[in-house]
């Protein structure tokens, strides 16, 4: 649709009304709830193997399956023939706001995102090939459009109702190992983010912003085991950044109806380089357990700005936090290749309350796995069970969001594995 200058003038008029003013703010808002919703470290999956998920994704020590490629590249060269690993984990997400007699659930709960993972290792030479494909980042949230700080006036922004966002990586890797107690890899990454939001801010009866982009990035690892007890790994993962190019439809409805239609609109999102070490101690063939720390730089996030054709461009501060993720798992490895496996992880959450949106109901939390597998000559699965819990978190002194938000979910994990 193409407005007229008259109508152009109107439509300034109404953008710059208190308002309406928000509407940029809850577009930008949007793009974080579109990717947020699952765990302490902003908007991360961690998860992307069954067995490693079941140990606390305390795993870059161990790296002993496919999934090496996104946990630690350096661990694929412990892998000899050719490996493939396809897995899909699934979640049930719950959000919930409570205030005075009011409590309100999210409502968009059941999610998912596969994986799949290919390597080869060279023989009698100290080189391995990976392929890897998974989503890192993603998911989404989804707020009843009861929600009390939906359309309220009184909020120092309006909150989006609903977004969700596909993040897919593809992630060749090469491995070499120059010694045998010692191997190293990296490879390119190339990422692809998708981006969908829907909302109905204060004086407009619906807005949605569409947006997508492509950036490469790298991952690296260093796998060392000086003893057959003992061995440490530490993989990187390189910043992204997505500048999400799409368009916004907006139908504003005060003073008067007017459907201003599809405008040109993008953003740029900024996502974290990541640093994760950790030790594995095996007493025994029967026993591993490992311990991680994993470190991801949300400190580069400050703030979102929105710049579209028709409509004046905002920003809306953010200014999140690095922060970081303790893991802590253990295997124990039964007879006829059967394996038991357990695992905790803290994480601890990236949004300062100075600028918490309901949006990003992000907090401390505390996450229990407990996973099975078996081993065949050529075939191997693992299952998990994990749940999460996000203590109460307490906002005071932001009108129209204050409340208390807490966090439950459940998840399954499942993988395959074939050796050629």
């Amino acid at each position: 649709m193409h407005l007229s200058n008259n109508q152009l003038l109107k439509l300034k008029t109404i953008i710059n009304r208190p308002g309406v003013t928000k509407l940029s703010s809850f577009v930008l808002s949007c793009l974080i709830v579109s990717q947020s919703h699952v765990l302490g470290l902003g908007i991360r999956l961690p998860d992307q193997d069954a067995f490693a998920t079941a140990r606390g994704n305390a795993f870059v020590a161990t790296a002993d399956n496919p999934s090496a490629i996104y946990y630690n590249p350096a661990g694929i060269t412990q892998l000899d023939g050719v490996n493939s690993r396809s897995g899909l984990y699934g979640i049930y997400l719950n959000d919930r706001f409570q205030s005075g007699g009011t409590s309100i659930n999210t409502t968009e709960r059941l999610q998912g995102v596969p994986q799949f993972f290919l390597t080869a290792t060279c023989p009698n030479h100290p080189l391995s090939l990976g392929l890897g494909v998974y989503s890192p980042y993603g998911l989404g949230i989804e707020w009843p459009g009861n929600a009390p700080f939906l359309n309220n006036p009184a909020s120092a922004f309006n909150v989006p109702q609903k977004g969700k966002m596909e993040y897919i990586t593809v992630n060749p890797v090469i491995a070499f190992k120059p010694f045998k107690t010692l191997s190293v890899a990296a490879g390119p990454t190339w990422n692809f983010a998708e981006s969908e939001l829907d909302f109905a801010p204060f004086g407009i009866d619906h807005a949605r912003f569409r947006g997508r982009d492509n950036d490469f990035g790298f991952n690296a690892g260093i796998l060392w085991q000086p003893l057959e007890q003992h061995s440490f790994g530490i993989t990187y993962r390189s910043e992204t950044t997505m500048n999400l190019q799409g368009h916004s439809d907006t139908h504003l409805v005060v003073p008067f109806s007017l459907n201003v239609g599809g405008e040109p609109a993008m953003t740029r999102f900024a996502f974290p380089q990541t640093i994760t070490a950790g030790y594995s101690f095996r007493p025994t063939p029967q026993w591993n357990f490992e311990v991680d720390a994993d470190w991801a730089d949300w400190h580069r996030l400050k703030s979102l700005t929105l710049v579209k054709t028709v409509t004046p461009s905002q920003s809306l501060e953010l200014d999140w936090r690095s922060s970081w993720m303790l893991e802590f798992g253990a295997t124990r490895y039964l007879a006829n290749n059967w394996r038991i496996s357990g695992g905790y992880i803290f994480s601890e959450d990236s949004t300062p309350s100075a600028h918490f949106n309901p949006i990003v109901p992000d907090s401390n939390r505390h996450i229990f796995s407990l996973g099975i597998g078996k081993k065949y000559n050529h075939l191997s699965w693992d299952a998990t069970y994990q749940f999460a819990w996000g203590p109460d978190r307490t906002i005071a002194g932001e009108p129209g969001i204050n409340g208390t938000y807490r966090f439950i979910s459940h998840a399954l994990a499942v993988s395959l594995g074939y050796h050629f």
